[in-house]
């Protein structure tokens, strides 16, 4: 038996197991298309770039959010 590198023997692992799945392939696709919608379509919508649109230079953002951090007077 050849000795295989780690890496090649942890790929060959996952591979032989995907490539013997089922019901396992629907659940991944499942899996990746719901986390294509959360990340590509939903993100932008409810986590909009506050910082990139009320600031317009580095320094104002990185000012901004140091005053932030630090202010105890909540």
């Amino acid at each position: 038996m050849e000795k295989r590198n780690i890496l090649q023997r942890i790929f060959l692992f996952y591979y032989n197991g995907f490539k013997s799945m089922t019901v396992g392939k629907t659940l991944w696709t499942i899996i990746i298309i719901k986390l294509i919608i959360m990340f590509l379509i939903l993100k932008p919508f409810f986590f909009p770039n506050v910082l990139k649109r009320n600031f317009k230079t580095p320094e104002e953002r990185s000012r901004y959010v140091i005053e932030n951090l630090t202010n105890t007077n909540k």
